[in-house]
Protein backbone atom coordinates (compact mmCIF):
# COMPACT_ATOMS: atom_id res chain seq x y z
CA UNK A 1 0.00 0.00 0.00
CA UNK A 2 0.77 3.30 -0.54
CA UNK A 3 0.78 6.83 1.45
CA UNK A 4 -2.22 8.49 1.33
CA UNK A 5 -1.96 12.22 -0.07
CA UNK A 6 -3.64 14.03 2.99
CA UNK A 7 -3.78 17.34 1.39
CA UNK A 8 -5.32 16.07 -1.57
CA UNK A 9 -7.64 13.52 -0.08
CA UNK A 10 -9.06 16.65 2.22
CA UNK A 11 -9.64 19.22 -0.64
CA UNK A 12 -11.32 16.35 -2.63
CA UNK A 13 -13.18 15.74 -0.04
CA UNK A 14 -14.44 19.17 1.00
CA UNK A 15 -15.11 19.67 -2.78
CA UNK A 16 -17.57 17.06 -2.37
CA UNK A 17 -18.96 18.37 0.63
CA UNK A 18 -19.67 21.68 -0.99
CA UNK A 19 -20.96 19.87 -3.99
CA UNK A 20 -23.62 17.73 -1.83
CA UNK A 21 -24.68 20.94 0.42
CA UNK A 22 -25.36 22.53 -3.10
CA UNK A 23 -27.56 19.39 -3.79
CA UNK A 24 -29.45 20.01 -0.78
CA UNK A 25 -30.19 23.79 -2.22
CA UNK A 26 -30.83 22.61 -5.72
CA UNK A 27 -33.33 19.46 -4.88
CA UNK A 28 -34.81 21.34 -2.18
CA UNK A 29 -35.70 24.67 -4.70
CA UNK A 30 -36.44 22.32 -7.54
CA UNK A 31 -39.33 20.61 -4.88
CA UNK A 32 -40.72 23.74 -4.36
CA UNK A 33 -40.65 24.95 -8.49
CA UNK A 34 -42.54 21.78 -9.41
CA UNK A 35 -46.09 22.21 -10.46
CA UNK A 36 -48.49 19.91 -12.70
CA UNK A 37 -50.75 16.71 -12.88
CA UNK A 38 -47.04 14.52 -11.40
CA UNK A 39 -46.47 17.31 -8.83
CA UNK A 40 -46.52 14.77 -5.97
CA UNK A 41 -43.98 11.73 -6.68
CA UNK A 42 -41.87 14.47 -8.11
CA UNK A 43 -41.43 16.52 -5.46
CA UNK A 44 -41.58 13.48 -3.00
CA UNK A 45 -38.39 12.18 -5.51
CA UNK A 46 -36.79 15.55 -5.08
CA UNK A 47 -36.86 15.90 -1.35
CA UNK A 48 -35.69 12.32 -1.12
CA UNK A 49 -32.56 13.42 -3.06
CA UNK A 50 -32.34 16.59 -0.45
CA UNK A 51 -31.73 14.04 2.28
CA UNK A 52 -29.89 12.26 0.82
CA UNK A 53 -27.56 14.96 -0.03
CA UNK A 54 -27.06 15.95 3.03
CA UNK A 55 -26.33 12.76 4.63
CA UNK A 56 -23.54 12.37 1.74
CA UNK A 57 -22.46 15.77 3.21
CA UNK A 58 -22.63 14.26 6.36
CA UNK A 59 -20.67 11.14 5.39
CA UNK A 60 -17.81 13.17 3.98
CA UNK A 61 -17.48 15.57 6.62
CA UNK A 62 -16.91 12.96 9.49
CA UNK A 63 -14.47 11.14 7.07
CA UNK A 64 -12.57 15.39 7.16
CA UNK A 65 -13.01 15.36 10.93
CA UNK A 66 -11.55 11.91 11.11
CA UNK A 67 -8.89 12.89 8.81
CA UNK A 68 -7.86 16.37 10.72
CA UNK A 69 -9.41 18.26 7.88
CA UNK A 70 -11.38 21.09 8.44
CA UNK A 71 -15.46 20.87 6.94
CA UNK A 72 -15.66 23.51 4.66
CA UNK A 73 -18.49 25.98 5.45
CA UNK A 74 -19.34 27.05 1.71
CA UNK A 75 -21.41 25.38 -1.30
CA UNK A 76 -20.67 24.86 -4.81
CA UNK A 77 -21.50 27.40 -6.98
CA UNK A 78 -25.19 27.23 -8.64
CA UNK A 79 -26.68 28.85 -11.12
CA UNK A 80 -30.50 29.63 -11.45
CA UNK A 81 -32.03 28.85 -14.75
CA UNK A 82 -35.48 30.14 -14.23
CA UNK A 83 -36.43 26.84 -16.51
CA UNK A 84 -39.11 24.82 -13.89
CA UNK A 85 -40.63 22.55 -16.42
CA UNK A 86 -40.16 19.14 -15.02
CA UNK A 87 -37.72 18.13 -18.19
CA UNK A 88 -35.38 21.08 -17.74
CA UNK A 89 -35.64 20.25 -13.90
CA UNK A 90 -34.27 16.57 -14.53
CA UNK A 91 -32.13 17.38 -17.10
CA UNK A 92 -29.99 19.67 -14.78
CA UNK A 93 -30.56 17.29 -11.63
CA UNK A 94 -28.91 14.54 -14.48
CA UNK A 95 -26.23 17.12 -15.42
CA UNK A 96 -25.44 17.73 -11.33
CA UNK A 97 -25.47 13.57 -10.71
CA UNK A 98 -22.71 13.56 -13.03
CA UNK A 99 -20.86 16.31 -12.40
CA UNK A 100 -21.15 14.04 -8.71
CA UNK A 101 -20.36 11.24 -10.11
CA UNK A 102 -16.91 12.41 -11.60
CA UNK A 103 -16.09 13.81 -7.64
CA UNK A 104 -16.13 10.42 -5.90
CA UNK A 105 -14.29 8.94 -9.02
CA UNK A 106 -11.67 11.48 -8.58
CA UNK A 107 -11.64 10.64 -4.99
CA UNK A 108 -11.33 6.88 -5.66
CA UNK A 109 -8.72 7.61 -8.07
CA UNK A 110 -6.47 9.54 -5.15
CA UNK A 111 -7.45 6.74 -2.64
CA UNK A 112 -6.76 3.38 -4.21
CA UNK A 113 -3.84 1.31 -2.91
CA UNK A 114 -3.46 4.01 0.61
CA UNK A 115 -7.02 3.32 2.42
CA UNK A 116 -9.13 0.31 2.17
CA UNK A 117 -11.87 2.33 3.93
CA UNK A 118 -11.88 5.35 1.76
CA UNK A 119 -11.63 3.11 -1.54
CA UNK A 120 -14.70 1.50 -0.29
CA UNK A 121 -16.56 4.50 0.37
CA UNK A 122 -15.90 5.96 -2.94
CA UNK A 123 -16.86 2.99 -5.14
CA UNK A 124 -20.30 3.05 -3.12
CA UNK A 125 -20.35 6.33 -3.67
CA UNK A 126 -19.95 5.78 -7.48
CA UNK A 127 -22.62 3.34 -7.67
CA UNK A 128 -25.29 5.41 -5.58
CA UNK A 129 -24.57 7.81 -7.88
CA UNK A 130 -24.54 5.63 -11.30
CA UNK A 131 -27.84 4.73 -9.70
CA UNK A 132 -29.03 7.97 -9.72
CA UNK A 133 -28.07 8.81 -13.22
CA UNK A 134 -29.57 5.80 -14.52
CA UNK A 135 -32.74 6.78 -12.98
CA UNK A 136 -32.92 10.22 -13.64
CA UNK A 137 -31.93 9.15 -17.84
CA UNK A 138 -35.56 6.84 -17.28
CA UNK A 139 -37.59 9.18 -16.16
CA UNK A 140 -36.28 11.64 -18.75
CA UNK A 141 -37.35 9.00 -21.90
CA UNK A 142 -40.74 10.01 -22.31
CA UNK A 143 -39.78 13.66 -22.56
CA UNK A 144 -38.26 13.01 -25.96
Amino acid sequence: MQELDQKKTIDLLNAIMEFELAGVVRYTHYSLMVTGPNRIPIVAFFKAQASESLLHAEQVGEILTGLDGHPSLKIAPMEETYRHKVKDILEESLSHEKKALDLYKNLLDTVTNASIYLEEFARGMIGQEEMHNLELKKMLRDFS
